[in-house]
């Protein structure tokens, strides 16, 4: 039997060179939403954020780069390492929040889209290769993937490049604590039709909108301070509301997608989860492994990225599964030929979706 299989064929990444630690926002001062300081001393505040999240640092572009350019970086090297003409691609989709924000501004720039300003850089010509981009959220680059797949399933395209692009630092408030959560980065793949006697590639999907009460846990909102200006606004969350919801819909999602493909966790050798709370992260997994009656965890199933990358968003389950390949995750973590990797994750919308992908 032969199946026809998409696969990842390239993948790359783009890490910003500027570490911004957890002692570098001791210069700020927090206050609540309510524009009352907190008492507690900067330790105090970094040393409890580490422990709940896991973050000891975060990296943050250049003055002069933009969510394009650092696409634009991670798509070149996904192309350089799938080995293929540019001029090959079919569908160019990219996957962000918040677009181009120049630095000293709040004002976000998607004329043309970030789709078509990395094409452009790329050089590619072919009228044929659609470029558009994808607001999901944190589950942007998966929901990219997942529209790649179809595409390529249903005949209307052979090759897809999903860019994954963000650049938070441009639109925090430095007088919320939860600032020192976000990230920078950008990662992208190369999926492609390929002929196989074994099936491989992404062998299921499961996707959720959430839209009632949870459309609002991150939204942009004013600066905490009381005198900012109410028509300026930053990137904000309900952060106990996320976690809460991310506890109790996200390991069943992952559990959907495993069914789906008739495997259970037992067949897992990798979970790429996104990267957005160390704890809330070791939670999902705890909840999913039960949900298959199971309490031992295999202590290296989840690769971890947000302890130096912070949460980069869209950027923080390619930016892993890139390092993975490349053999220069944390922990050393490696794919093996034939292994079942589990890619979840959730963000604004509320969006949850979930890829389970064979190697």
């Amino acid at each position: 039997m032969t199946y026809t299989n998409v696969v990842i064929s390239g993948t790359g990444s783009y890490i910003p060179n500027k570490t911004v630690t957890n002692e570098d926002f001791a210069k700020n001062k927090f206050f609540d939403e309510h524009g009352e300081a907190f008492e507690s001393s900067h330790e105090e505040i970094a040393e409890k954020f580490k422990a709940i999240t896991g973050i000891q640092e975060r990296r943050y572009i250049e003055d002069d780069q933009l969510s394009s350019n650092i696409g634009f970086l991670a798509a070149k090297r996904a192309i350089e390492d799938a080995g293929i003409d540019p001029e090959s691609i079919d569908q160019l989709i990219v996957a962000h929040n918040f677009g181009d924000v120049k630095k000293g501004t709040i004002q976000t720039d998607v004329l043309p889209s970030l789709a078509s300003r990395i094409k452009n850089q790329l050089g590619i010509h072919n009228p044929s290769c659609v470029a558009y981009d994808v607001l999901f959220g944190c589950p942007g680059w998966i929901q990219g993937v997942i529209q790649a797949n179809a595409f390529i399933r249903s005949g209307m395209a052979k090759r897809c490049l999903v860019v994954a692009t963000e650049t938070l630092s441009r639109v925090l408030d430095m007088h919320d604590r939860d600032s020192m959560i976000f990230a920078d980065g950008a990662a992208a793949c190369i999926l492609e039709a390929q002929e196989s006697d074994k099936e491989e590639g992404i062998i299921s999907i499961e996707a959720g909108s959430w839209t009632d009460e949870e459309a609002y846990y991150l939204f942009l909102g004013k600066s905490n301070t009381k005198e900012s200006d109410p028509k300026v606004r930053y990137i904000k969350m309900n952060g106990r509301k996320i976690y809460e919801f991310a506890l109790s819909k996200v390991p069943q999602a992952m559990k959907s997608c495993l069914d789906k493909a008739n495997l259970d966790i037992h067949d897992v050798k990798k979970v790429l989860i996104h990267q957005a709370n160390e704890k809330m992260d070791n939670e999902i997994i705890k909840r999913l492994f039960r949900l298959y009656k199971e309490r031992d965890i295999p202590e290296d199933i989840m690769p971890m990225s947000i302890h130096k990358l912070g949460n980069s968003s869209v950027a923080t389950v390619p930016t892993l599964l890139d390092q993975i390949r490349k053999g220069t995750a944390e922990g050393n973590h490696s794919f093996n030929k034939g292994d079942l990797i589990l890619m979840a994750s959730v963000g604004a919308g509320m969006n949850i979706n979930a890829i389970a992908y064979r190697y």
